[in-house]
């Protein structure tokens, strides 16, 4: 029976959320932080299961892993797998489906709590603090602008509708006819979305076109009252940029989801700025979605060693 690696298991949950009879599976909740540590817990396993992007495979680690056949993905893209690498050592990539409505959710959530000061309101309640000691913003009649307007940025804008704001969007690539397809409006630039929006939320895939989009420049468009929020990927936005807009005041708040390291080191300024309102990478972390990742990582083992994989990536 091969020995099966199931990596960066936090909660503790995926042994229990499919049958991992064909292989002899082992669930490391730690993160690995270094390539070393990694190989060292896993040289003697053929099959890797990765959580989304949590655990990178460069090609040193391909190098290191001789024995290693099958490395599954949840998700069916991951930028931190170097294919080449893999196809050079004969792994095998497969990936997986995922949930379509978690990360929109939590991106919502991160909006009406900074919207509504949730955080500091809930901190002065369990602390005997002050009694509504902030003015919150009112989303209806405000204007919510999309970075991105594909799978998650169209349930955004649906939500911003909902919610009565007005809603923009632009990317590189946007037509007309997909922003009037779903009632939106189309940004004639990134520079004119920035600086009209009360919201500003991140649902762009990271590319090179994309790497470090919002820096010094940006951020200093959007408006003083303005939030950003990013639940896409944390180096789409500068990150030593947008602490020091944070620090200085020059937009109100952040809600964050990704970071350009992550886990975020202990001690981060992202920990601890009053105004940003932070979450450990949730968006895609739900019930209904690691049911679907975990159980389609076990058919696609149980493919791989039936001679005929699915759902390969190249």
């Amino acid at each position: 029976m091969l020995r099966c690696a199931v990596l960066d298991d936090y909660q503790g949950v995926a042994l229990g959320l499919a049958d991992w009879s064909a292989v002899r599976a082992t669930s490391f909740r730690e993160h690995f932080g270094s390539p070393d540590d990694l190989v060292r817990a896993i040289v003697d396993h053929e099959i890797v299961v990765i959580m989304r992007e949590r655990t990178p495979f460069p090609a040193e680690v391909f190098a290191r892993l001789p024995n290693l056949r099958l490395l599954v993905t949840t998700g069916m893209r991951n930028a931190s797998v170097d294919l080449d690498a893999a196809r050079a050592h004969g792994v095998t990539v497969c990936g997986t489906a995922g949930g379509s409505t978690s990360t929109a959710e939590l991106t919502w959530a991160l909006i009406l709590g900074l919207a509504r000061h949730l955080l500091p309101e809930s901190a002065a309640m369990r602390q005997d603090g002050p009694w509504q000691h902030t003015v919150g913003m009112d989303l209806h009649g405000s204007t919510l602008g999309l970075l991105g307007l594909g799978r998650i940025g169209a349930q955004m804008a649906a939500l911003g509708r909902a919610f009565g704001m007005d809603v923009v969007a632009w990317s590189r690539n946007l037509t007309p006819e997909r922003t009037a397809e779903l009632g939106v409006r189309l940004a004639p630039s990134l520079d004119a979305l920035l600086a009209e929006s009360d919201v500003v939320s991140v649902h762009l895939v990271l590319g090179e076109r994309t790497r470090g989009l919002i820096g010094e420049r940006e951020l200093g468009l959007m408006r003083p009252t303005a939030f950003l929020v990013n639940t896409s990927r944390g180096p789409i936005v500068d990150e030593a940029a947008l602490v020091a807009a944070l620090r200085a005041g020059r937009i109100a708040g952040a809600g964050l989801d990704v970071y350009a390291t992550e886990p975020l080191p202990p001690g981060h300024e992202l920990r601890t700025l009053p105004n940003v309102l932070a979450t450990p990478h949730l968006g895609y972390v739900s019930a209904a979605n690691y049911r679907i990742f975990y159980r389609e990582a076990v058919a696609d083992i149980e493919a791989f060693l039936a001679g005929e994989p699915v759902r390969v990536i190249s």
